[in-house]
């Protein structure tokens, strides 16, 4: 934790004497926490503030501020997306991100821009996951996939383990890109979800192939979820990762 970082917001009573420590507590302004757990556990108990509609609170772990508006924590951005965790898989045929979906939004989106693949036209997949353990079944999807001028459709109705992303290719893998629409991951109940990828099998005009996937679909345990997997179908791959949760306002 920072040095602003606090795990209690006191309740001081009238005629208390207080520590330097404590008023210098008071001194930091809006209560900073390392993250949503000690942030909700900052309020309510012995001799601490009960939260309230207004109450101001500061995260580390995401670099948000955030309102209690009565009901619900909800963050003070610039605008409906806040950036919530980002990764550069270097090299792996699968990555991880963990403890990025939360209660504070009920959708996300994920974008990823390739940078390396080590085996030609293997296609990149999501897995969904809770507690640092992958859901390895019940994907459910239809995929419709542009291929120069031929179009082509692929429906799953049979519940694999894990949803279709992007294509990637070796010659050009900074071609490939894709986000990902994620639809309550982090509540008990189906999680859906719709991405848009593409790549390009050439460096430009004449030789430009361009692919472009539309994919929609659900997962249908009913898991609160808190992070994902990307995994190759073959080889290692290299990328930017960027997850954003989104507001309700």
């Amino acid at each position: 934790m920072g040095a602003n970082a606090q795990t209690s917001v006191p309740a001081f009573t009238a005629g208390q004497v207080l520590t330097a420590a404590q008023v210098t507590q008071i001194n930091t302004g809006i209560p900073v926490f390392a993250s949503s757990t000690e942030r909700d556990a900052a309020f309510g108990g012995s001799g601490e503030k009960t939260l309230a509609e207004g109450q101001m609170a500061y995260l580390e772990d995401t670099n948000e501020t955030q309102y209690y508006d009565g009901s619900s924590w909800a963050a003070i951005a610039g605008g409906a997306m806040t950036l919530v965790a980002t990764a550069t898989p270097s090299a792996v045929s699968s990555a991880s991100i963990d403890n990025c979906f939360t209660a504070d939004y009920a959708n996300y989106m994920i974008l990823y821009q390739n940078t390396a693949a080590s085996a030609a036209n293997n296609n990149l997949k999501i897995r969904l996951r809770a507690s640092s353990t992958d859901a390895i079944t019940n994907y459910y999807y239809q995929k419709l996939g542009q291929f120069s001028s031929t179009v082509q459709g692929q429906l799953n109705d049979v519940g694999t383990d894990e949803f279709e992303f992007v294509r990637i290719n070796t010659t050009y893998p900074l071609n490939t890109w894709g986000t990902i629409t994620l639809f309550g991951p982090a509540v008990a109940a189906q999680t859906l979800y719709s991405a848009y990828g593409g790549d390009s099998t050439g460096a430009g005009s004449p030789t430009l192939v361009l692919q472009n996937y539309q994919i929609a679909g659900y997962q249908s345990d009913s898991t609160a979820f808190d992070g994902f997997t990307l995994l190759n179908s073959s080889g290692t791959f290299s990328g930017k990762v960027h997850v954003y949760g989104i507001a309700d306002s």
